[in-house]
């Protein structure tokens, strides 16, 4: 059985044991006992930490996934191993990018999700992820493939419809309405949490003359690089989507204003080196940006209307950067 090597974060080996008060913790021997039951139940058990990273999987999980005792991939190396290697849960794709670029725009945007999942090996489960604030999530799958399947086609049927609303047909993040969705939980959390969120829009430089110079087949290959390699310098829990023609919106939750400019920073270095246009690698294109965090009595509309003032001044202080909106 093919595995997946991945070398452990040995700085953070040392799980998390959660706390049923604040200021009670659960004592050891109980955690030990936690984890025992968890290795040996048949349930798919499974946690992922704040940058998206397995940190623990019983031998159910690992055997699903064929992954080695000592492999803690993050998320994206798990669901490329199992596009690459045919295990663990089943991926049918003509395009792998685009299928992981949709599905981490849905992933960890709610505290709570459930949703049903094939394996490769024909197995059908149930799989739960609950979200803590500080990122971490611990996942567990249930083996359904013997309930009654008599609904099974109309449930995916559904799942495959409220999917399709809320992504962007041409780059497979986050739409409008599903962006404005989370914003306005972003925007809760903001008022009962106190808990910080950055807010920031992108409009790419000069869109319409790579239109009319390179055509818009080679318009739809930049938007489409532009959503990948954002996300190659987001977190897991950060919110991106398209919201209009050349525009991007993200929601960078838990994050103070050095973190935004480094992260926009980062954007800006990858296109530097990257070229979206094989026919012209020579081709290189920028963006603007305004940066804001949520108030308390922002809505939707306000908070997207002062960043979207500030990318303006970032266009008309000559493109290529950012400004940020004033409170």
């Amino acid at each position: 059985m093919p595995t997946l090597e991945c070398t452990r974060d040995t700085g953070h080996s040392e799980l998390p044991v959660p706390s049923r008060m604040h200021t009670h913790a659960i004592p050891d021997t109980i955690a030990q006992e936690l984890l025992a039951i968890a290795d040996a139940a048949p349930l798919l058990v499974f946690l992922f930490d704040g940058d998206d990273r397995l940190r623990y999987a019983n031998d159910a999980f690992r055997s699903s996934f064929a992954l080695a005792p000592d492999a803690f991939p993050s998320w994206s190396e798990l669901m490329t191993h199992c596009h690459t290697e045919k295990v663990g849960a089943l991926i049918n794709t003509p395009d792998f990018p685009t299928w992981l670029a949709s599905a981490r725009s849905r992933r960890v945007k709610s505290p709570y999700r459930a949703f049903e999942a094939d394996l490769c090996d024909g197995r059908w489960v149930w799989i739960t992820e609950t979200l803590r604030a500080d990122g971490w999530m611990l996942c567990i799958g249930s083996d359904i493939t013997d309930l009654k399947a008599s609904g099974r086609a109309l449930r995916q049927s559904r799942d495959l419809a409220i999917r399709a609303a809320q992504t962007d047909a041409l780059t497979g993040i986050s739409n409008r309405p599903h962006m404005t969705a989370q914003l306005e939980q972003r925007l809760a959390q903001v008022r009962q949490r106190s808990q910080m969120c950055g807010i920031a829009l992108i409009d790419l430089d000069e869109f319409k003359c790579i239109n009319d110079r390179y055509g818009h087949p080679s318009g739809d290959l930049v938007l489409q690089h532009f959503a990948r390699t954002v996300q190659q310098a987001l977190r897991h829990e950060d919110g991106f989507g398209r919201v209009g023609g050349e525009e991007f919106l993200l929601l960078l939750p838990r994050i103070d204003t050095a973190g935004m400019e480094a992260i926009i920073r980062r954007i800006m270095a990858l296109l530097r080196d990257a070229s979206p246009l094989p026919a012209h690698p020579e081709f290189r294109f920028t963006f603007s940006a305004g940066l804001g965090v949520l108030l308390p009595h922002d809505t939707p509309s306000t908070a997207y209307s002062r960043v979207d003032k500030a990318m303006y001044q970032a266009k008309a202080a000559g493109r290529n950067g950012f400004r940020w909106a004033q409170a």
